[in-house]
């Protein structure tokens, strides 16, 4: 059995929720638990629809959000679900198979639009950054041992690139692996912003990560005009410290 965590923020942005809880509503193997960090649009009300379990916060950052259902979650195996892919159907059957032997890894990334620089961004994301430094992002739809999560200390509780530290964690406990099924991510930051205009800040952010700059600054220039896996009230803008 396998647990599936999915951290949701105003998810009608994009159509991919109800093709999430569609999937998963029909698999008697696999528990869905949604957490909420406040949405104000349908997307409580599409899960309250379905056969989820629910879980309604008011924690701002999606790493909190994921620590809620790991902490929930009935089953030893945990998918850490991003609420903007799709993964293969044959995606969650290898993770099932290999439930016995796997510790963590991902899935095969790839955008749900073409363009080169898209193909781009995946290939490097699946064969240098993934398979040659065992670091994925969450729209690989990473997954791992309940029990090494916990070992972990699970997702690190900061606003962005939480997915990187927690790979960094998790590979200096096992090897990860990759699996062939396709996670099919919404390239909705992308066409918002333009291509290019968006894969220069994800190079930019990735500098201020290594600079150490603060996570909560970051993330406000990574979500703004957007805030798809976070919001900030103008009280809390830039004056966090890392």
């Amino acid at each position: 059995m396998l647990s599936v965590v999915l951290p949701t923020l105003n998810e009608s942005k994009t159509d991919y929720l109800p093709r999430i809880l569609g999937q998963f509503s029909q698999r008697s193997d696999c528990e869905l638990i949604c957490v909420d960090g406040g949405s104000t649009d349908n997307t409580v009300s599409l899960i309250e629809q379905s056969n989820a379990r629910l879980y309604l916060t008011h924690i701002r950052s999606r790493a909190g959000r994921l620590n809620i259902g790991i902490e929930a979650a009935r089953y030893h195996f945990v998918l850490l679900h991003h609420p903007r892919s799709c993964i293969e159907e044959q995606g969650i059957d290898q993770i099932i198979d290999g439930i016995e032997t796997i510790k963590w890894g991902a899935f095969t990334h790839q955008f749900d639009h073409s363009h080169p620089l898209l193909a781009f961004t995946s290939w490097y994301s699946n064969f240098i950054r993934g398979d040659l430094r065992h670091i994925y992002y969450l729209d690989h739809c990473l997954f791992a041992q309940k029990e090494l999560l916990n070992q972990i200390g699970s997702v690190p509780d900061i606003d962005i690139f939480e997915d990187t530290q927690l790979c960094l964690r998790l590979r200096k406990k096992a090897k990860p692996q990759r699996l062939s099924a396709i996670s099919k991510t919404s390239a909705v930051r992308f066409l918002k912003n333009s291509i290019v205009k968006q894969a220069f800040l994800n190079q930019k952010l990735k500098w201020h990560y290594y600079l150490k700059r603060s996570h909560k600054s970051m993330n406000e220039e990574y979500e703004k005009g957007l805030e798809l896996n976070s919001r900030y009230s103008d009280s809390s803008k830039s004056k966090d410290t890392p």
